[in-house]
């Protein structure tokens, strides 16, 4: 395989790719195919050669965003260096200097070796990309700390032996507690057994759990357990267990009782709806529930007989206001059906607002909107973009001749052949009549005629048949780019200008100008 072979078919790749003959979008063929054949050319590894010197942070991300040509590397890198910013490195490194003094004089109040390994680690923190905000809301939070802390109570260790500051856990294990008891007093263990047992009976539950039970009898006969380290866990578990007990009774209490709230807000609404006396019936209800809601409030059982007793004094409404409730949903479920419906409707209008409804192209209205998006990506992006403008020739012959039908098939047939040779991000419509109009991003003059041929050739080879006969079809094209006008009225103008001249010089033919 020779070079200029490779050259023959990259030039070959572009055109069926649809892309301009650019250097960069030839070099990116030019290279495929030297891969496809084996030939090793070295412009095309100058992307693995420089990306290999990067550290590996640059080269994952550009793995990630697949640089492959040297123009897309040095992209990418102007846009690492455009986001260097002295000013916030600044404030960053003035941010971690005094994060690091706070953090120091924390350490020097703290009474453990760990915590002093713990906070020479976090200076580690210093070394993320950690923000100045970020840094600073840290050392908010060590200076609050360092400003409440309190280590005073190291000194009510002293009659058990000496307090070291700097070590916490060297000092409380060296305290020798059991020798110094009769220096503070002996402690009363049945007393304090006492309590305890009191504080495990359930304070809401009816009865007391067999476990609390064990154990409470356990303490009581035997107040020494408390001074020894086995029975801790069982304390622990047993207050666990008692606090458990008294939420279930409060759940299974207030869960009775919101069954009969539930009834009675039913029965006080339908009082409302159906009662001319609804007022008094319901300052009557009022006024009773007022009268014992200090006895209520110390014995759950009154308050729920009571209100039980209303709801049952409100048993006889249930009938008729189910059947109106049952009623009333089955209308809320109509109309949130016909709301539906509504808003699909809505939608296929807005839909068909923009869509031609022969071509099922876009309309001159949604033309003239995607012209606008097109118009404003060129003045803040600088993105140029081609005007195609297409009129099939002698159309008013073939409806002449073949009747409107044939006429609209012709211009159905016309638009799909304009779908099938564009791209994704194109803009293609009906800007009137037998005429048409296509927009192309990042495309200029050259581009537009190369798409406008590929739409004429198409033309002329299609058979545009109708009722068994076909009907010959040619079209006219006239192309402009946004980057040659000031304005965009002015390249509509100028590719309206290309199309009457290719009708002029004869018709079937792309007029532009380079």
């Amino acid at each position: 395989m020779t070079i200029q072979s490779i050259i023959k078919k990259s030039i070959k790749r572009l055109e069926l790719e649809g892309k301009l003959l650019t250097p960069d979008f030839y070099a990116e063929a030019f290279c495929k195919e030297s891969k496809k054949v084996g030939m090793a050319v070295e412009d095309c590894n100058h992307v693995d050669k420089y990306s290999k010197t990067l550290n590996k942070e640059f080269q994952k991300e550009l793995t990630n965003y697949r640089i492959r040509t040297m123009s897309e590397l040095v992209r990418f890198l102007i846009s690492k260096l455009n986001r260097t910013n002295s000013t916030v490195c600044s404030e960053a490194l003035e941010a971690q200097t005094i994060f690091t003094k706070r953090v120091l004089q924390v350490i020097e109040v703290l009474h453990n070796k760990e915590a002093t390994l713990l906070a020479k680690k976090s200076i580690s923190l210093l070394d993320s990309r950690a923000s100045a905000s970020q840094i600073e809301q840290f050392r908010q939070l060590w200076v609050n700390f360092i400003t409440t802390y309190d280590d005073t109570f190291l000194q009510k260790l002293k009659i058990f032996g000496s307090v070291d500051s700097s070590d916490l856990k060297s000092t409380v294990e060296n305290l020798t507690i059991g020798a110094k008891l009769s220096e503070v007093g002996s402690f009363d263990l049945s007393r304090v057994a006492a309590f305890l047992v009191s504080s495990l009976v359930p304070s809401i539950a009816s009865s007391v759990n067999d476990k609390l039970a064990l154990l409470s009898e356990k303490i009581k006969n035997n107040p020494s357990l408390l001074d020894t380290t086995g029975v801790e866990d069982e304390i622990k578990s047993a207050i666990s267990l008692r606090i458990s007990l008294d939420k279930q009774s409060v759940k299974e209490m207030v869960k009775s009782l919101d069954v009969v709230l539930d009834k009675l807000s039913l029965r006080l609404i339908d009082m409302i709806e159906q009662s001319d006396n609804s007022t008094m019936e319901i300052q009557s209800i009022k006024s009773e529930l007022e009268s014992y809601s200090d006895e209520a409030s110390s014995n759950f059982k009154v308050a729920h007989k009571k209100l039980f007793t209303i709801a049952t004094a409100l048993e006889e409404n249930t009938q008729l206001l189910s059947k109106d409730l049952t009623t009333h949903s089955s209308e809320v479920h109509i109309l949130s059906q016909r709301v539906h419906e509504l808003e699909r409707e809505l939608e296929d209008v807005r839909q068909e607002s923009k869509e031609d409804f022969l071509t099922k192209l876009y309309n001159k209205r949604a033309l003239d909107e995607f012209m606008g998006i097109k118009e404003a990506e060129f003045e803040r992006y600088g993105r140029n973009f081609s005007v195609v403008m297409f009129d099939l020739d002698h159309f008013k012959a073939v409806n002449d001749n073949f009747g409107h039908d044939a006429g609209d098939a012709v211009l159905s047939a016309f638009a799909k052949i304009l779908k099938k040779e564009t791209r994704s991000v194109d803009v293609i419509g009906r800007f009137g009549g037998e005429e048409f109009m296509a927009l192309l991003s990042e495309t200029d003059t050259k581009g537009g005629a190369i798409f406008a041929e590929k739409v004429r050739k198409h033309v002329q080879k299609a058979r545009f048949m109708y009722k068994g006969k076909r009907i010959e079809v040619t079209v006219s094209c006239g192309v402009s780019e946004r980057k040659k006008h000031v304005s965009l009225k002015g390249v509509i103008n100028s590719a309206d200008e290309y199309l009457y001249k290719a009708k002029k010089d004869g018709r079937n033919q792309v007029a532009y100008k380079i």
